[in-house]
């Protein structure tokens, strides 16, 4: 029996053997790739019969819608964002998001803005409605809300041309020129990093438990772009790392409900090697389970200095890009946000078109690997 036991002993470690050599066990196993959960969408155009059939030839079944009917002193009209999913539902469109009130126009041209003011009791007022908005979204079955907490707008300095692209027009920030035209303050001063942090969490802690309560994701989007301490007297959230300022906002809650309408581009525009350093950033937000939404628009550039360019002729590797999103995940809707500018009058549409199918190649790249390699 003891030499039988040890025969058996020496068979199974010989077998052992040639399943995995010496050299394979010191190298690295690599993981299989993770299924593909995410897919195309789009924020632009609302639920109109004319856009909702180009979503549709487009093969975009995804949308943010915007918004529905504001009613003043109340919030959203009910009864306009179901007759929103109907349009939607008519071409197989699924409606999984609307823009809140809280956009990146600038403090006096939002609907709302003393929330970011940190004006009370006005924008007590205010958060009631978004309240009732959060409502709104979760009777209608919309999963996410996407907002902005800032006070200055989006910042450009100009266009660049490119002759190569059809004299496309890049959207431009030359944070030297900016500084140049030394542009005013806003109606808000000067306004601080802690007070910038002081209002949001002003305003997340009187809507998260109501997003619990609907079942309604609420996604920020920073603020576009990072900038320099106290410009044109305010520290964005996001400034001037913006990896530890994403860091700082994402663990102000431990809440699903709390996460990022997260935007490539944006991330970028405040890193100095966007191509290698958004990677580790999509890899923490993600594995946190905190990237809602993602929008996918690429620069040339970096800190300080930058043009927003097509999808495919940008710094990042969105291949790159869209694997580790695989990988951490992600199950929301990659977007196309800003595009070049031209002065060809369905211009806009063409460049959404070009991006709608640049991201499903991508996702589709990406899926057939997870499939072959499993």
């Amino acid at each position: 029996m003891q030499r039988r036991n040890f025969v058996k002993t020496i068979a199974a470690g010989s077998i052992g053997a040639s399943v995995l050599s010496p050299m394979e066990s010191l190298a690295e196993v690599k993981p299989k790739p993770k299924k593909v959960l995410m897919k195309v969408g789009c924020q632009s155009g609302g639920t109109t019969e004319e856009n909702l059939q180009l979503k549709g030839r487009c093969g975009v079944y995804n949308i943010d819608g915007g918004m529905p009917k504001y009613i003043p002193n109340v919030g959203w009209d009910l009864e306009d964002s179901l007759k929103k999913r109907e349009a939607c539902e008519k071409y197989g469109i699924s409606l999984d998001a609307y823009h809140w009130p809280l956009t990146s126009a600038g403090i006096d041209k939002v609907l709302f803005p003393n929330v970011m003011l940190g004006k009370s009791p006005e924008r007590d007022r205010e958060i009631d409605m978004l309240n009732q908005m959060i409502m709104v979204s979760g009777k209608t079955g919309i999963k996410v809300l996407n907002y902005n907490t800032t006070i200055l707008p989006v910042l450009r300095t100009g266009r660049t041309l490119d002759p190569k692209r059809g004299n496309a027009e890049y959207s431009t920030w030359n944070l030297a020129e900016a500084l140049k035209r030394n542009d005013p303050k806003t109606i808000a001063g000067d306004v601080s990093i802690d007070d910038m942090f002081e209002r949001i969490t002003y305003l997340l802690d009187r809507t998260l438990p109501v997003a619990k309560e609907y079942n309604v994701k609420l996604a920020n989007h920073i603020a576009d772009p990072p900038a320099p301490v106290g410009y044109r007297g305010i520290t964005r959230w996001n400034s001037p790392d913006v990896f530890e300022g994403i860091k700082k906002f994402a663990q102000l809650y431990d809440s699903k409900y709390h996460g990022f309408n997260f935007c490539i581009g944006s991330i970028a525009e405040g890193l100095k090697d966007p191509k290698n350093d958004i990677i580790p950033i999509i890899r923490w937000a993600g594995e946190r389970n905190q990237i809602f939404n993602i929008h996918l628009r690429n620069i040339k550039g970096g800190w300080g200095n930058f043009q927003e360019v097509y999808p495919d002729n940008g710094d990042m590797n969105f291949l790159q890009v869209v694997r580790e999103l695989r990988e951490v995940g992600f199950d929301g809707m990659v977007m196309p946000d800003h595009v070049p500018y031209h002065k060809d009058p369905v211009a806009s549409w063409q460049s959404f078109a070009f991006c709608y199918g640049y991201i499903k190649g991508l996702i589709q790249a990406v899926t057939e690997e997870a499939e072959t390699a499993s």
